[in-house]
């Protein structure tokens, strides 16, 4: 494993209690960072916070259960991190949810939206309310987690690959508008990963993704995790605004 130097940097993962989210705080934790793990599911992120203790220095570890659609509750988070920490110098919006599959016609418009709240919104409420305080410190690098659905459009996944395609959209005007300010925003579009989001589609649409990725594999949530720390440095110094794939060959573009 490179060693990606995080030493005294703090970092705020969502939706860090499994899967992607995991893995990446975990890669941050070695990397020397402390960790703030947002996440709504309170059990998952008592256990995740648990389990990282283990490993590393329960001092670096801090957790906040909330919904990322609130705008009061992301607000209360940051500041309640930033009064932990002292400081706020990484956020990667990493939480996310599928919401099903079936063509655009049969899905449920309370689900479409939900998927977006959560997957496009939730990631501009995190930035309204971290970016101030990277501004104020002179420093910040934000990672978000978007897909090659957002690039590709999958079928039966309009929702989402809508949500995902805006996130995208996010991360190029504001990494325009922090350019010169030493904040850096990129996104990485994963092919998929076995993670917990399987549960929440068909075995159809599994197989789907499956077949369209050359490597023939889905995503190892280590090597994106490998990715998001690079992206996390110091050493990311003239990467901004950019999408990064790690698709299997997927989409080369």
């Amino acid at each position: 494993m490179n060693q990606i130097d995080l030493n005294g940097r703090v970092a705020i993962v969502t939706g860090g209690a499994r899967g992607i989210g995991y893995a990446i705080a975990h890669r941050l934790l070695q990397s020397g960072a402390a960790i703030a793990l947002w996440d709504m599911d309170r059990e998952r992120l008592a256990r995740a916070a648990e389990a990282l203790a283990g490993e590393f220095s329960a001092a670096r570890i801090a957790t906040q259960a909330l919904d990322l659609t609130r705008d009061d509750e992301v607000k209360a988070a940051a500041q309640a991190t930033a009064e932990r920490f002292s400081k706020i110098d990484i956020l990667v919006n990493n939480a996310g949810i599928t919401g099903g599959n079936a063509p655009t016609w049969e899905l449920d418009p309370t689900a479409w939206r939900r998927v977006v709240e959560v997957n496009l919104v939730a990631p501009f409420l995190t930035c309204h309310a971290v970016v101030p305080l990277m501004l104020n410190n002179g420093y910040g690098r934000i990672v978000n987690i978007a897909s090659i659905a957002g690039k590709e459009g999958n079928p039966n996944a309009s929702h989402y690959s809508a949500s995902k395609a805006g996130l995208i959209g996010l991360t190029k005007s504001l990494g325009k508008e922090l350019a010169g300010k030493n904040v850096l925003v990129n996104a990485i579009t994963p092919a998929a990963a076995k993670t917990d989001l399987f549960a929440q589609m068909t075995q159809e649409h599994i197989d789907y993704m499956l077949s369209r990725i050359p490597m023939g594999r889905f995503l190892d949530v280590d090597e994106v995790a490998a990715m998001a720390a690079w992206l996390c440095s110091d050493e990311c110094s003239f990467t901004t605004g950019s999408v990064v794939d790690i698709s299997g060959g997927r989409a080369v573009y």
